[in-house]
C-alpha cells in the first residue's frame, strides 16, 4: 500500500513506538490487563454501554438494565467472533490472535456465561427485549459460520458476501442499541427513535469498514469482500467520508424539523466531526490498528459532550 502522506506516516510510527515504550515500562500485570481489555473485546462492551446511555438520553428514556444487557451481548458476540477467526487473524492481527488462542477455553466459557446472563436479564423487559437480545447472536451464526445447525449442511458465510456483511452488522447493532432500551421502558417506536436507528446504522457501517482497511491483505487472502478490497483504500476513504456527511445532514434535518433538541444534535455532530477526522486518515496513517481503535471511540466523544450538556449550569 503506497502512503501518500509521509508526515502522517512518520507521526504514526512515532506514536506507536512511544506507546510500546510506555507499555514496556508498566508492570507486567498492567500489560496483561491492557491486553485482556482490548483483545477480549471488553473495551467494546464498555463503549456499547455508553451508546445505550446516549440512546436513552436522546429518547428521554428512564434508566434500565438495557446498558448492561447490551454490554454483555457485545462481549459475547465479539469474543466468539475472535475465537472463530483466530487463524485468519494471525495474518492481520497476530497479537490478538495469539491472545485468543492462549485463553481460548476461558474466553469461550466467559462468552457463553455473558450471553446467558444477558438473556436472563432481558426477560425483565418482556418478550420484545428477549427477542432483541437474541438477535445479535442469531445474526452472528449466519454471519460468521458456514454451517446450518442440526443439519451439517455447508453454506457460504455472509461475512464473505460483499456489502451484506457490513449491512448485517450495522443492522443488528442499530436494532439492539435503539430498540432494546425502548423495550425495557415499554415505549413505542417514534420518529425520533427511527432517526436514532438510522444514525447508529450509518455510524456502525462506517466503523465496521475502517478496520477492514487494516485487514485488507488478510481478507483478500481468504476471499472476504469488503469495501477496501473491492474499491481500494483511497476510494474507501471518500465513501466513508460521504457517509459521515450524510449522517451529519440527517442530524441537521432532524434538528431543523424539531424532532431533536439542538443541544443533543450538537453532541451527535461532535461525534461525526471526530469521525470525519479519523476517516480522513484512512490509508494515510501508518498505525492502522490504532486508527481502528480511535474510530470506535467516536461514541465516547458523543457521551462526553452529552455529559457536559446535561451538567451544564
Amino acid at each position: 500500500m503506497v502512503r501518500k502522506n509521509h508526515t502522517l506516516a512518520d507521526e504514526g510510527s512515532t506514536t506507536a513506538v512511544r506507546l510500546n515504550t510506555l507499555f514496556a515500562q508498566l508492570p507486567p500485570i498492567t500489560g496483561r490487563a491492557w491486553n485482556a481489555l482490548v483483545y477480549s473485546s471488553v473495551y467494546l462492551s464498555l463503549i456499547a454501554m455508553a451508546e445505550v446511555v446516549i440512546v436513552s438520553t436522546l429518547l428521554s428514556l428512564p434508566p434500565s438494565p438495557a446498558a448492561v444487557v447490551v454490554g454483555l451481548v457485545v462481549f459475547a458476540v465479539y469474543t466468539n467472533d475472535r475465537l472463530a477467526d483466530a487463524d485468519t487473524d494471525a495474518v492481520s492481527n497476530p497479537e490478538q490472535a495469539a491472545f485468543v488462542n492462549r485463553y481460548r477455553d476461558l474466553l469461550s466459557v466467559l462468552a457463553s456465561v455473558a450471553y446467558g446472563l444477558a438473556v436472563t436479564l432481558s426477560v425483565l423487559g418482556g418478550p420484545a427485549a428477549l427477542a432483541i437480545t437474541l438477535l445479535p447472536g442469531a445474526f452472528w451464526v449466519c454471519y460468521a459460520t458456514d454451517w446450518i445447525p442440526n443439519t451439517g449442511a455447508r453454506v457460504r458465510r455472509l461475512k464473505d458476501v460483499f456489502l451484506v456483511n457490513t449491512i448485517m452488522v450495522a443492522f443488528a447493532w442499530a436494532v439492539t442499541l435503539t430498540f432494546l432500551p425502548l423495550a425495557f421502558a415499554g415505549s413505542s417506536i417514534t420518529i425520533p427513535a427511527l432517526v436514532v436507528f438510522a444514525y447508529f446504522f450509518l455510524r456502525v457501517f462506517t466503523n465496521t469498514e475502517i478496520p477492514n482497511v487494516r485487514d485488507i491483505d488478510g481478507d483478500r487472502a481468504i476471499g472476504v469482500l469488503t469495501i477496501p478490497v473491492v474499491f481500494g483504500v483511497d476510494r474507501t476513504r471518500w465513501i466513508l467520508s460521504g457517509i459521515d456527511c450524510c449522517t451529519a445532514g440527517l442530524v441537521a434535518i432532524v434538528v431543523h424539523t424539531g424532532n431533536l433538541p439542538p443541544v443533543l444534535g450538537l453532541a451527535l455532530l461532535a461525534g461525526i466531526g471526530y469521525s470525519l477526522g479519523i476517516t480522513s486518515l484512512v490509508g494515510r496513517y501508518e498505525n492502522e490498528r490504532l486508527l481502528s481503535k480511535a474510530a470506535e471511540c467516536e461514541y465516547l466523544v458523543v457521551f462526553a459532550v452529552l455529559l457536559l450538556i446535561v451538567h451544564a449550569p
